[in-house]
């Protein structure tokens, strides 16, 4: 869900390439012959999914990004050579297949309906699997998206290196968790009711509570999206009544940044909060898995809470303000939205004490009684 390197949410730079277009770019650029392509849902990209008559793997995304990001080449590449790397090291994440000239990605073009702008472009192997959104969740998938983020953040953070990889210092990039004061300007989209209220208080709190504590976190490297449609999965029992899911794949690194471990751990949680039919239990599973490969601090952990709303607040206000943009694309953009407010409501009904006691609780219990 990036939408550049500095606090604008999703300008007008989205590419609008029709199919036949995209065919064309991906036989140019690439030299395949596209037998088969179709549009998929994105926020200020633009993807296809493709197949080419081609030996071996003969699926991908071509992932066309927004004007204003193709702005940032060195960005991309950390990106993508970040995604190859982890895929080295046993991670399931797309690698991209080489342009005509041996490059993994050319500045082009866009369209005939697009003008003077240049776009990206990328062309990356599809992962097969199910998005987390369309399962419902079980304490098993998200004990192990939980050591994903830990994992996955960890060997990004020390083993991870490119001569770029600075661009991933990215200091108003409004979806870096510790940017949730930059909100200040955006909460307008609400207007004025009960949202707005809480928004506001998560804000001040965050100010307040979190901020002057950022340098006592251990920082690294966040892959910053880890939502319930980035993260693909699958069934490796055939038991209905009690599937076993492992992860299949890991999409969208366009929101990588320096951040800290715990900021991982809240992003996932929230996210996962979203289609779960018992939210506030969700975070000590994802909590357990990430602690069993990096166990947070207590003042990690005490922050816990706050980086939770924060998030939802970002993603909430970020949705509201830009679908009033571009209304056409508002479904897409307030997927959250849905069940989103419900949930912030009840984290601050309920109050921080009580949800981190049912986080930490049940986080204890794995302690005793840690899964293979």
């Amino acid at each position: 869900m990036s939408s550049g390197n500095d606090c604008q949410p999703q300008t007008l730079t989205k590419p609008t390439l029709d199919e036949r277009e995209a065919a064309e770019l991906v036989d140019r650029v690439f030299g395949l012959k596209v037998s088969w392509i179709r549009s998929l849902p994105s926020y200020d990209d633009q993807n296809f999914h493709v197949r080419v008559s081609a030996e071996g793997a003969d699926e991908y995304v071509l992932k066309i990004t927004n004007s204003q990001d193709s702005q940032e080449p060195d960005l991309i590449e950390v990106q993508t050579r970040a995604m190859m790397f982890l895929s080295a090291e046993g991670f399931p994440s797309a690698a991209p297949y080489l342009t005509k000239d041996g490059n993994i990605m050319s500045l082009e073009s866009g369209g005939t309906r697009s003008g003077s702008k240049k776009y990206m472009v990328r062309l990356l192997t599809y992962l097969p699997g199910t998005p987390v959104a369309k399962i419902t969740t079980n304490a098993q998938i998200l004990y192990e998206i939980g050591r994903l983020a830990a994992s996955m953040d960890k060997v990004l953070s020390e083993k991870f290196q490119h001569p770029s990889v600075k661009s991933l210092h990215r200091g108003q990039f409004i979806w870096n968790l510790a940017n949730v004061p930059l909100l200040d300007q955006y909460i307008d989209a609400l207007g004025q009711n009960k949202y707005r209220t809480v928004v506001e208080q998560v804000i001040e709190q965050f100010k307040d509570k979190v901020i002057p504590k950022l340098s006592s976190f251990r920082a690294c490297i966040n892959h910053g999206d880890l939502n319930d449609h980035n993260i693909l999965v699958d069934s490796s029992s055939a038991s209905l009544e009690d599937p076993q899911y492992r992860v299949s794949g890991i999409l969208d690194f366009n929101d990588m940044s320096y951040g800290y471990y715990v900021f991982e751990v809240a992003i996932a949680i929230m996210y996962m909060m979203i289609e779960s039919p018992d939210p506030l239990s969700v975070g000590g599973h994802v909590l357990a898995g990430f602690e069993s490969v990096l166990p947070l601090t207590a003042g990690e952990r005490g922050a816990l809470f706050l980086l939770v709303s924060g998030r939802f607040a970002q993603s909430l206000v970020i949705a509201t303000h830009t679908a009033l943009l571009y209304p056409e694309n508002k479904e897409y953009l307030t997927i959250t939205a849905k069940t989103g407010w419900k949930h912030l409501m009840t984290m601050f009904e309920v109050g921080q004490e009580a949800v981190e006691k049912m986080w930490f609780d049940t986080a204890q219990v794995y302690k005793h009684d840690a899964p293979a």
